[in-house]
């Protein structure tokens, strides 16, 4: 035995980690109630917390019927400590309670005065031996796990129905992504472009030309989207007349409606080439 533990018999329930059955060696407990008329419907709310890793181990709410906001109080504290007592009955306990007056006369740094609260401040001392327990203060905002309990019994009792606890949230299971499929590789053989209006197929298809390495270059007067034959593949742009698209003649392979117009103009993209539009 060390001199800590021969001086406090619990320093060691609070140090060690989970015991031989695998329950905690330390616990936290966080109770509230509430009282709508004081007294009036009351309700208390009391969870269990793993202090190591923050996850909510077990809670309960009942509603108590007409009471006042002290005793709901003190009833969460009772609650509480029978809910740690059913996971450990030996370790040590840390209660989180937003109401000062049950957390000073439980410390023993004020008086009980009012009966009902001295039956339910010795009740609580009887769940777990007291040297196991400790009692801290913490704001509401900090104690909304207990307090949402608490209303929740309260809506139950006004509503005439039992509180029933939340479903258990199951524990997201990551679905591996489907594989995907691969897709054949391969390159670009030709594009064809056919337009009645090359100047506007030019200011509009302009960009693509330029970025597969193909600038603009004027022939004559009339704009075109050509460039010189580089090796055995270019940029072709010709004008071809309806006639003789229609009649076979050219590249044209598709005949398109009879429109008003100038004659239509085929784009070719060179073989071997790949190519993706975008903006």
């Amino acid at each position: 035995m060390t001199d800590q533990q021969l001086f406090d018999p619990h320093a060691s329930d609070r140090t060690a980690g989970p015991g031989a059955d695998g329950a905690p060696q330390r616990l936290i407990v966080e109770a509230d109630g509430g009282s709508r008329g004081n007294p009036g419907h009351a309700g208390y709310g009391a969870l269990v917390r793993d202090p190591d890793t923050g996850r909510i181990l077990v809670e309960k709410a009942a509603y108590i019927g007409k009471a006042s906001n002290n005793v709901a109080e003190y009833s969460g504290l009772v609650s509480g400590l029978e809910l740690a007592r059913e996971i450990n009955p030996e370790a040590s306990v840390h209660v989180k309670m937003d109401s000062k007056l049950v957390v000073e006369q439980m410390s023993g740094r004020w008086q009980i005065k009012h009966a009902d609260m001295r039956v339910l401040a010795g009740k609580a001392r009887t769940v777990m031996n007291p040297r196991q327990v400790t009692y801290e203060w913490i704001p509401r905002e900090r104690n909304k796990d207990a307090d949402r309990l608490s209303n929740e019994a309260m809506d139950a009792g006004m509503a005439g129905v039992p509180w029933k606890p939340r479903a258990a949230e199951k524990e997201a299971v990551p679905v591996a992504a489907p594989a995907e499929t691969p897709r054949p590789a391969g390159q670009l053989h030709h594009v064809e472009v056919w337009t009645a209006d090359l100047p506007s197929a030019v200011s509009s298809l302009g960009w693509l030309l330029e970025r597969l390495g193909f600038p603009r270059r004027k022939s004559g007067s009339t704009a075109s989207a050509t460039v010189p034959r580089r090796s055995t593949s270019c940029w072709r742009a010709a004008l071809m007349s309806r006639e003789a698209s229609m009649s076979g003649g050219g590249r044209a392979s598709t005949t398109w409606p009879s429109v008003p117009g100038p004659a239509p103009t085929s784009i070719s993209l060179p073989a071997g080439r790949s190519a993706t539009a975008g903006a």
